[in-house]
């Protein structure tokens, strides 16, 4: 395990933005997450996890302490090849936290195994998928998590916690919640069913898929996949090398979950009814309402910029470093952005990034 100091933090992060870490160091296995942990417990060192730095704002001055970068890689298949198995019970998938997500997505796509489809195209790793319920397109990874194992800070003990303990609800976990900084995921297990239909309940991916050609028929998962990642990249939300509208940490912004009293008021604020989907089965007799829909009504549009920080000319959702920009750049438009929206619908919109260094 060697330990970097003064490591800058800007290209771990789909931002490009943010100062150096005080001490930095990546972990290839479990072993050097218990040393690299109590490397800074000794020292009373703060300690912050790094994933793929997908959805992470750094501040401008770094961060004061050790980052510990997980690397962990691999991926173990457990097929349905029992003699008493049913046809299509789920293969259980045993993925280490340091594996692309992107990649582990391909994978089961090839293995013809449905569940996480619509969740290709969204960068980072697996580790991250479970703190924030990954979810895109009517997907969300808590369908098909079996379990997370965890490395546990306070007792220093590796953990396994059931899908039911994890506290899964929109966007969170009790890993970003009640026990946010305990732990440190190390892998987590999927159950996807072999031969299982895509899903393809959202509008948007439907009317791609009836545009793509797929109409009158069941498109495949390897179509699905294909139209999701295209509409991603329509909306600057799929990383490409020299896109400017990729420099970001995807939706900067959640949704916000709200009652049908709040979607009126909505409506009167606006002059229309705001577009609306299902808020999830935790969550009766709420919906969802798009903040890209908020935000335009607010006086917002694509393209928008505010220096060298903007908003994506593809996706209002989307907070870019239009080249140079700095994190009080793009706080400073986040935060005009929230007090317009406030002001017109009364909804506080909630960030989506982890915030490191503030």
């Amino acid at each position: 395990m060697r330990i970097e100091e003064n490591k800058p933090l800007a290209p771990y992060t789909t931002f490009g933005i943010g100062g150096p870490a005080r001490w930095f160091v990546e972990a290839a296995s479990e072993d050097e997450i218990v040393e690299a942990t109590g490397w800074a417990r000794e020292r009373g060192v703060p300690l912050f996890v790094l994933g793929g730095g997908s959805n992470l704002l750094v501040a401008d001055r770094g961060f004061d302490g050790l980052v510990l970068k997980v690397g962990l890689k691999g991926i173990r298949v457990y097929r349905n090849d029992h003699p008493k198995g049913e046809p299509g019970d789920p293969w259980g998938y045993d993925v280490a936290a340091g594996e692309d997500w992107e990649h582990f997505v391909q994978r089961t796509i090839e293995d013809k195994c449905s569940g996480i489809e619509c969740l290709a195209g969204i960068p980072g790793t697996v580790g991250g998928t479970p703190v924030q319920n990954v979810g895109a397109y009517g997907q969300e990874v808590s369908s098909t998590i079996g379990s997370v194992r965890v490395f546990d800070l306070e007792e220093g003990v590796f953990r396994l916690f059931l899908n039911v303990e994890c506290g899964f609800t929109y966007r969170k976990s009790r890993f970003n919640t009640v026990d946010r900084g305990r732990y440190v995921v190390t892998s987590v297990t999927f159950g996807l069913r072999p031969g299982g239909a895509p899903t393809v309940g959202y509008p948007d991916l439907q009317r791609a898929i009836e545009k793509s050609g797929t109409k009158g028929r069941q498109a495949t998962l390897t179509e699905i996949a294909a139209v999701v990642r295209q509409v991603r990249q329509a909306k600057g939300m799929l990383l490409v090398e020299g896109d400017p509208d990729c420099r970001s940490a995807g939706s900067f912004f959640k949704n916000p979950v709200v009652g049908e009293e709040q979607v009126r008021r909505i409506a009167e604020a606006g002059g229309k009814e705001p577009p609306t989907f299902p808020a999830g089965v935790d969550q009766v007799g709420q919906v969802k309402v798009p903040a890209a829909w908020l935000i335009e009504q607010a006086g917002f549009s694509r393209g928008y910029a505010l220096g060298a920080a903007g908003i994506s000319s593809r996706h209002t959702l989307a907070l870019i470093n239009r080249g140079g920009a700095t994190a009080a750049d793009i706080l400073v438009l986040a935060g005009r952005i929230s007090r317009a929206v406030e002001a017109r619908f009364g909804i506080e919109l909630e960030m989506e990034p982890v915030m490191l260094g503030f």
